[in-house]
């Protein structure tokens, strides 16, 4: 069956491998229709994602369909519409026992540190799925994105009526966009693309925007949106260490930085305003089932709408060709959605 292989950063091949096995206790087989293309896929490609590992097939941001189950699976049955939780954690480790499975010791996330979904066919541990009759299989494939900023504003413990300044309208911040007005906060979205921006307030409804011109004048802007008080809580979602090392000068006095964006280089700051204001510093690293469950239930009661998210489409076969365009600010690409099956 044909493939899409990261042989390298900047080396796609389009190859054939073989059948999956049958599927083992607590196992099924997927047959995978749709997989968005995400962040972790363009740093993979470009060589900029710090746990990436090559040769890899990409693919983790899935709605699949399940096309045979092993012994003792009970949740779901062969024909259900799924989406999957791509974080194959070791159930055993201190942190998993703790609860924290995003965070498992030993994680291998599908797509950078296992083989993903840009292939017809894979075998995984049923308990990594989640059935939705109500959703397609491009809504089920937007589950995982949007998991990752519903774990962000969970880790901000975010309350009605703060400031919360999103760093970065990509996908991973317009996810968090997404739960920030969903916990009663108001959003203020901060980027260098006006292109996103205008996308924020006139499909998103979001009023506050920021645009970064490179002149300093950021925080003065949202000083004015905030009489001065600042951001309650700061989340970066852009990986760009130069960001998430100026993000701290936005929090205000007791307010929460969380960094959702991954950077292979250093993160540096003074520790002064930091203390003065006694901020508090928070990672956020993948989601928990629970998000899984919480989110297809949002999307089928309409209290998140799909249909803005997704831009641009393209062929399992067609993908390699069109990855590059993807890449381009001024494509104007949101979430490309890639047809498997």
């Amino acid at each position: 069956m044909k493939a899409i292989l990261l042989e390298q950063p900047k080396n796609f091949k389009l190859i054939d491998t073989p059948e999956p096995a049958k599927p083992g206790p607590g196992e099924v087989l997927l047959k995978v229709h749709r997989v968005g293309i995400c962040g972790s896929d363009y740093s993979g490609y470009l060589g900029k994602m710090p746990f990436y590992s090559y040769p890899r097939i990409p693919g983790h941001e899935l709605g699949v369909e399940i096309a045979e189950v092993g012994e003792g699976v009970t949740h779901i049955k062969v024909g259900d519409r799924c989406c999957v939780e791509p974080y194959m954690n070791c159930q055993k480790c201190h942190s998993c026992l703790r609860g924290h499975t995003n965070a498992c010791e030993f994680n291998k996330t599908l797509g950078v540190h296992a083989d993903g979904g840009l292939r017809p066919y894979f075998v995984l541990p049923a308990r990594k799925l989640f059935p939705s009759s109500k959703l397609t299989y491009e809504q089920l494939a937007l589950v995982e994105t949007l998991a990752i900023g519903c774990h962000a504003v969970n880790r901000a413990k975010t309350q009605p009526g703060e400031n919360v300044l999103i760093i970065g309208a990509g996908p991973i911040g317009l996810s968090t966009l997404e739960f920030v007005k969903i916990a009663g906060a108001r959003p203020i979205v901060m980027d260098t693309n006006e292109q996103r921006l205008a996308f924020v307030r006139n499909t998103m409804g979001v009023k506050d925007t920021i645009l970064v011109k490179g002149e300093g004048k950021e925080l003065d802007t949202l000083k004015e949106m905030t009489n001065g008080n600042l951001a309650h809580v700061v989340v970066d979602a852009t990986g760009s260490n130069v960001s998430m090392s100026q993000a701290y000068n936005f929090v205000a006095y007791a307010g929460r930085l969380v960094w959702v964006g991954i950077t292979l280089n250093e993160i540096s700051f003074t520790q002064t305003l930091m203390h003065r204001h006694e901020m508090t510093f928070l990672a956020s690293r993948n989601a928990l089932p629970g998000d899984f469950v919480r989110i297809i239930q949002l999307i089928e009661d309409g209290k998140i709408d799909t249909k803005p998210w997704i831009t641009h489409h393209s062929t399992l076969d067609g993908m390699i060709d069109a990855f590059g365009a993807w890449l381009k600010p001024e494509t104007g690409v949101i979430k490309a959605m890639v047809q498997v099956s």
